[in-house]
């Protein structure tokens, strides 16, 4: 089982690629990873942002294809809408299954994205997904709904182009969950901690391991978020730990 993590790389290896692997392995598949982005930041954070081109991209998805038969992706940090739409393009060239998650912003306080990047999410990737994992405030711009609690995230949820997970840490714990317009929610307990570096990556890593080892996208889900509230739990310098 081989799978794909398209987004950016954080040194500290808490967010991004490098986490994507983590996660990966530990779930037990073999990742995959194309970069979008260099970043400069830690856990606390964020410093700069140096993209990489949509043609290195290209290139980048173009070689691993060439050796590797893969299904499930994920994507990440995509930066511009031009590597947005060629990303998008790829998914179709290939006909992958992708997660996204929409990143826009770090959890260590940086901006990582140019402007017009949900327009651009909701454009060229979500109609092409199989999921999308925004928090809060990422589904809120992706839908154009004001989420204040579980009535909002459902009327969320029917505005965003694809099945969605929106994470509850911003909603008292309550993770809104939206498959073939079928809404559920599932409670998490808020642990107070500063452990809490990349953990929308980990959870859209974890759905494609999960989906790779032949797990529905429900069940995918759940797993996903035990793993994560595990890695949160368990965390140390002030971010997740990896393990199943």
């Amino acid at each position: 089982m081989i799978v794909m993590s398209i987004a950016g790389v954080d040194p500290s290896a808490g967010a991004g690629v490098f986490a994507d692997l983590k996660t990966f392995q530990a779930i037990g598949v073999y990742g995959t990873g194309i970069v979008t982005a260099l970043t400069a930041q830690n856990p606390y954070k964020f410093f700069s942002t140096l993209p990489v081109s949509p043609e290195y991209i290209s290139e980048q998805i173009d070689s691993v294809m060439d050796s590797y038969k893969i299904e499930f992706i994920k994507t990440g940090m995509m930066y511009s809408p031009e590597i947005i739409k060629l990303v998008g393009q790829k998914i179709k060239e290939y006909g992958l299954k992708a997660v996204v998650d929409p990143v826009m912003v770090a959890t260590s306080g940086g901006d990582l994205t140019k402007e017009d990047i949900a327009n651009a999410i909701n454009k060229y990737l979500l109609p092409n997904a199989v999921l999308t994992t925004p928090n809060v405030s990422e589904a809120e711009k992706l839908s154009g709904v004001k989420i204040k609690n579980k009535d909002d995230a459902i009327k969320a949820c029917e505005k965003i182009r694809c099945d969605s997970l929106i994470t509850g840490g911003h909603l008292d714990g309550w993770n809104t969950i939206n498959i073939d317009g079928e809404v559920s929610f599932k409670k998490q307990e808020l642990i107070d901690t500063e452990n809490l570096h990349g953990t929308g990556c980990n959870l859209s890593a974890a759905i494609v391991a999960f989906l790779a080892k032949n797990n529905d996208l429900h069940t995918s889900i759940l797993k996903s978020l035990d793993y994560v509230y595990e890695g949160i739990k368990n965390g140390n310098y002030g971010t997740l730990i990896a393990k199943i």
